[in-house]
């Protein structure tokens, strides 16, 4: 009867379910998704050569490290639902946590799921041929002269992923954990394995390494950046700042496990820990990763690796004939435990936001299992829809992703919401001394310091040669402005009517 009664008690409140290896799954596996098995051939054609290859990769591990130590204090602070959310709110305005959270739920959470689900797609392709962006349920049927919406068996697929995923967490916490744990696991056994492969094969013939780093300053066979001239150190700086675009994004969302940060047991202590092992654990196999490409592939190989597709090429090359299979299975784990991780994640920062007023009032409450069932919904509908919206290039013929574009918009976008987070680390030291602060950043002020300054470095180079991409964002984030003023108003009125009920 008495734990019967104390059930009931915490009906309304978050299990907490999440020990420090269930915290640290959560930020190994959203992290890991299919992006380390491409983005290197991007980020070689940019640089050129081995070393700066490797100085890209070693520039995101920096930044990341120290943002992931810099959010701990922060985490440590405030373990409640709702991480970058709640940190902007309380260390700047509630229309700076808004205007993320604005971001979050049109775009960054729901954009990525869709990314991530359709990469699951792609890659089960390799397996099952069926499995296409061009094989049509429903053909794409234009709107106007630029975007069309569609479904293909890969975006059937991607749906029936998302859907799936988004019912199994709305089952509790425990369910969505348990599939992390299993999946972080597979993925990153899968990647050892890799690297276990490459050091046979530069065991047996390690002049392809050799020769990849006797020209590791030399670049090579670079795609231009505008007028830029690589070779100089200027234009080298411009083509570091801009391949972090590639590296960053696969290297990101680390922070998500804050955003759970109620079921999370002894978050003082874990929280930190959990973001300063996850990331460093993910950074080091990526390092490691890059090392194996450049172990088994020469530089030019990297560059024109069929479909960016590098990890593929490598296991190919060692194994020749099993390195799609092989790779497509690890990438199916990979992206279906990333998916997994942002669909966990995401709901609890809109239950946030909803206890705020500044969403819907039903995502801000818990269901049976005590997790946000209804922004879970509401993000897994969101996701869904994205999935269908298809651009159109007329002059080729060929058919994107809407929620492509939309990602490439808000890349830099999610970069500027990260520099206002470490900044408000400075500004609550200032503003709440005297707050209880179970951890404190590690290397303060100088390491939250770097990262705030080279991070806006990279955002100004992408400000500057990226304009196409990095304006919109701007423009998604400041459409924010209005819906918060109407909530807000909203809100007030609602505030207003009650009194007078009384």
């Amino acid at each position: 009867m008495g734990q019967q009664h104390l059930e009931r008690e915490n009906e309304g409140e978050f299990r907490k379910a999440l020990g420090l290896f269930d915290s640290v799954m959560i930020v190994a596996g959203v992290m890991v998704g299919s992006g380390i098995f491409i983005v290197s051939a991007e980020i070689t054609r940019q640089v050129g050569s081995a070393g700066w290859l490797m100085v890209a990769w070693l520039i995101t591990g920096v930044l990341t490290i120290a943002g992931a130590l810099s959010y701990g204090e922060l985490a440590a602070m405030m373990p409640s639902a709702g991480g970058m959310y709640v940190y902007l709110r309380e260390a700047f305005s509630p229309l700076f946590g808004f205007l993320y959270g604005w971001t979050l739920v049109t775009v960054i959470q729901t954009g990525t799921i869709a990314a991530v689900a359709i990469a699951f797609a792609r890659f089960s392709g390799g397996i099952f041929p069926t499995i296409s962006e061009k094989q049509y349920l429903i053909a794409p049927i234009h709107l106007g002269s630029s975007y069309a919406i569609s479904l293909s068996t890969a975006q059937a697929l991607a749906l029936v992923i998302i859907l799936l995923i988004a019912v199994i967490n709305s089952c509790g916490v425990e369910w969505g954990k348990l599939i992390q744990n299993v999946f972080t696991v597979a993925k990153l056994t899968g990647i050892v394995a890799l690297l276990g492969l490459a050091a046979y094969a530069f065991l047996r013939n390690p002049q392809v390494f050799h020769a990849n780093f006797a020209r590791a300053w030399t670049p090579m066979h670079v795609t231009a950046i505008g007028n830029t001239e690589i070779a100089t150190a200027w234009g080298m700086l411009v083509a570091l700042c801009v391949s972090q675009t590639g590296s960053l994004f696969s290297a990101d969302s680390w922070h998500d496990i804050t955003f759970v940060a109620g079921e999370v047991r002894n978050p003082k202590r874990n929280l930190p820990l959990s973001l300063a092992i996850g990331t460093s654990l993910v950074i080091g196999l990526y390092l490691l990763c890059n090392l194996c490409y450049l172990a088994v592939l020469p530089v030019e190989g990297i560059q024109i690796a069929p479909q960016d597709r590098v990890a593929t090429l490598v296991v190919d090359t060692v194994l020749p004939g099993i390195g799609k299979l092989a790779m497509s299975l690890l990438i199916m784990v990979s992206t279906f435990g990333t998916v997994n991780a942002l669909t966990l994640a995401g709901g609890r920062a809109y239950y946030a936001m909803a206890q705020d007023g500044l969403f819907f009032r039903r995502a801000g409450v818990l269901n049976r299992a005590r997790v946000p069932g209804w922004a879970l919904g509401l993000q897994c509908v969101w996701s869904l829809v994205l999935v269908l919206p298809r651009t159109y290039n007329a002059a080729t013929g060929e058919y994107g992703n809407l929620y492509s574009n939309l990602l490439d918009y808000v890349i830099s976008a999610a970069l500027l919401f990260y520099i206002l987070t470490v900044a408000g680390l400075f500004r609550l030291r200032a503003t709440k001394p005297d707050a209880v602060r179970p951890y404190r950043c590690w290397g303060y002020p100088w390491l939250p310091a770097l990262y705030l300054i080279g991070a806006a470095i990279v955002l100004v180079v992408l400000f500057c040669y990226r304009t196409s991409t990095t304006w919109p964002g701007l423009i998604i984030i400041l459409s924010g402005i209005p819906v918060y003023v109407l909530l807000q108003r909203s809100a007030s009125q609602r505030r207003i009517d009650e009194v007078a009920a009384e």
